[in-house]
């Protein structure tokens, strides 16, 4: 096995230095993969035994996994490397990434903020300007973390004057984070740095001290070990962090989720307290009250209810309680139960989503995944319904009450996102800052369609493509899934489906259940043992995209992160011959075991658990992509993508599903996996990571595919 893997090695470089010379083209070749070891480890669920040969590969900290990863890495790059392309879309994703970004800008004290990345910077800088007209200078600037650019800038929060700011980073990727403070005047530093923050925002309380969340540091791998606990502590600054002031959690009220922000008065702490993803219960704390008690706005967990805002005793609470698509009630802080609620803005047939700026309150509505967005005051009227640059997602509609001026930004899969200014008494919008990259949005066109899933429900994709697309089944194209966790799929503008397009590829993103595009009944749909809805939603997008000629089997790939990594494993389980291409992105794929792993168990909700009961293990067996693969199936060719520092979907599921597709593959298609090295989930990646991961994801499908060079 190493004799072979060493000749391919040299064969690989030999043909390399050919092509440098200009004599030969290179081409990838795969003899072998890396040797994965089988363990006899069994489990038994309702007396039926499940073998997991590679249960190893979850200690990350061993040397054997180690070891095997880098392993896979070598194999990997020197297939991915020799793709004779490869190196033109990376320059081609780096031409098209090279132009100035800047955010939404937003207010504190008497500064404007502001975030940019001048092209290529691996992380986007914190400028702020005094007033509108002000001198820009840079306020903090992430690439200095690290000399790698592995660190990351996860959060920041200021005290209603300005005066100071809490930013969190993250190192390598991790969801565990540390909490810097400043005096934002001369960007001195207040205090020590909090340690093992996680699943966290910052809360301030005056200039005195925040509130902030984390659970007891694991005493195993805090990569892979279970966090069960959330805990609420209080701050004071100046004070150790041993010293912090347990708020709610622990022995008394365990919760995996806990949550606190201030109303806009920093008169009540507000708390959301949940076991899962869905559904939480909400308390609220008047800190006027010396000695003042935690009190209960909703007591269960059958809601998803939040304060949006307060007018003194009054509380302005978003909720799905009775009203699946969401509406905004009201409420005295005396008598917060139910039933003393009054709506101001009621359920429609389209989802809600609520802001406040300038002393009103924004609808941003969800109408088959696109945006509209409508103005009331604070008794429920509506002042308007907002112009919008065009058909795409809208969103920001946020900030002070005393600002009059607020900004939103605007973008769908052709339009780069831009920020607009507008006036929240006179109701123009005016455009702030627009982009300028390289992309004609002229000459491609995107588009909605409807199709029918298995069963018969109406499900909305968007397509999107070159203008003047050839309809001969023969066009590469990337269909993008996601179907849980009542997340929308909704149109952005991305450098990396830029670059597909300019190559002549097609991009297709279904709105499948699971997600929260048309409000609890669409997430319900797609949920425990509902799931296997998404999954087939999912080939009926693929197969209306084949039977309409964009593309067929040969030319099709599939793609999704997270959840939507599940989506891919178990579609090509599923239908192993639907698409020629698989990309699996940092994917929950060992549905047996996922709830074992840091706060996996509260993931429950969508997908219920193997130790719920004998129905649920066995409907969870009957999908999960590890436990799916078989002998004598050519799969999909396969890039299995994930980081080694990933702790929220840990890497031992993409390491499990690899090893099983690498031992069972029955046919040349390749089974490759890609592991990132101090990375994470995804986010807070640099821009060189995500550039050249994107570059290999295209090559590896395209060539896959078939395709030898691009025009």
């Amino acid at each position: 096995m190493i004799n072979r893997k060493l000749g391919m090695v040299l064969m690989v470089l030999s043909l390399a230095a050919i092509q440098k010379r200009g004599s030969a083209q290179s081409e990838p070749q795969l003899k072998a993969y890396p040797s994965t070891q089988k363990g006899s480890v069994n489990d038994e669920y309702f007396g039926v035994k499940v073998a997991d040969p590679y249960r190893w590969l979850e200690d990350d900290r061993s040397a054997e996994t180690k070891k095997w990863v880098s392993e896979q890495n070598q194999t990997t790059f020197d297939y991915l490397n020799a793709i004779p392309y490869r190196g033109k879309l990376k320059e081609q994703l780096t031409d098209i990434w090279n132009y100035e970004k800047v955010g939404t800008p937003f207010i504190e004290g008497e500064y404007t903020y502001f975030y940019k990345n001048d092209g290529l910077q691996q992380h986007s800088v914190l400028y702020r300007k005094r007033g509108e007209n002000g001198k820009e200078e840079v306020f903090l600037n992430p690439n200095t973390f690290s000399k790698d650019g592995s660190t990351s800038l996860a959060d920041v929060s200021f005290s209603k004057d300005g005066s100071l700011m809490a930013y969190s980073i993250s190192e390598g990727g991790s969801d565990w984070r540390k909490v810097i403070v400043w005096k934002t005047n001369d960007k001195s530093k207040v205090g020590e740095t909090l340690v093992d923050v996680k699943f966290s925002g910052i809360a301030w309380k005056g200039n005195d001290g925040f509130y902030y969340s984390s659970y007891d540091k694991p005493k195993g791998s805090e990569l892979s070990e279970k966090t069960d606990q959330h805990k609420l502590y209080y701050h004071k600054l100046g004070t150790a962090q041993s010293e912090d002031q347990l708020v709610f959690g622990g022995p008394q009220t365990p919760r995996r989720y806990v949550g606190a922000y201030l109303t806009d008065d920093e008169r009540f702490l507000i708390i959301t307290a949940a076991n899962t993803t869905t559904g939480n219960e909400l308390y609220f704390k008047d800190l006027n009250q010396n000695d003042a008690k935690i009190k209960t706005i909703v007591g269960d967990f059958n809601s998803n209810t939040t304060v949006i805002d307060n007018d003194g005793e009054q509380f302005y609470l978003m909720t799905n309680l009775g009203a699946p698509n969401n509406k905004l009630v009201k409420v005295a802080s005396s008598k917060p139960e139910a039933s003393n609620w009054i709506t101001l803005i009621p359920e429609t047939e389209n989802v809600l989503s609520i802001s406040t700026g300038g002393g009103y309150l924004f609808a941003n509505y969800l109408k088959d995944a696109i945006s509209v967005v409508e103005q009331y005051d604070y008794t429920g009227k509506k002042i308007r319904e907002i112009q919008l640059p065009g058909v795409g997602t809208a969103s920001g509609f946020g900030g002070k009450k005393k600002e009059k001026d607020i900004y939103f930004s605007f973008s769908n899969y052709i339009t780069p996102s831009s920020s607009f200014k507008y006036n929240v008494e006179s109701g123009q919008s005016t455009l702030y800052i627009k982009p300028n990259v390289k992309f004609d949005s002229d000459e491609y066109e995107s588009k909605q369609v409807f199709y029918i899933s298995k069963d018969g429900t109406k499900v909305p994709m968007i397509i999107t493509h070159k203008k003047g697309l050839k309809m001969d089944g023969k066009n590469p194209t990337i269909v993008y899934g996601y179907g849980g966790f009542n997340i929308s799929l909704t149109p952005a503008f991305s450098v990396s489906t830029a670059t597909w397009l300019a190559n002549g590829g097609v991009y297709a993103v279904p709105n499948l259940r699971g997600g929260g595009e048309y409000g609890k009944q669409w997430h319900d749909g797609g949920r425990q043992f509902n799931k296997l809805n998404v999954f087939h939603d999912f080939i009926a997008a693929v197969e209306c995209l084949q039977q309409q000629n964009y593309t067929s089997p040969a030319y099709t790939a599939l793609a999704g992160g997270s959840n939507g990594g599940l989506l891919v494993g178990a579609t090509m389980t599923i239908n192993p011959t639907i698409a020629k291409v698989a990309l699996p992105a940092v994917g929950v794929l060992d549905m047996l075991r996922y709830h074992t792993f840091t706060a996996g168990a509260g993931w429950g909700h969508d997908y219920g658990t193997a130790n719920d009961s004998k129905e649920m293990f066995e409907y969870l067996r009957a999908y999960s992509p590890v436990h799916n693969v078989k002998q004598d199936v050519c799969y999909p060719a396969t890039l299995v993508t994930t980081g080694d520092h990933d702790d929220r979907v840990v890497p031992a599921h993409s390491y499990k599903f690899a090893a099983e597709l690498q031992a069972k593959q029955s046919c040349p298609n390749p089974v490759l996996i890609r592991i990132e090295t101090k990375a994470g989930h995804g986010a807070g990646r640099s821009t060189d990571v995500v550039i050249n991961e994107t570059a290999d994801k295209f090559a590896f499908t395209l060539w896959s595919m078939g395709i030898k060079s691009l025009n």
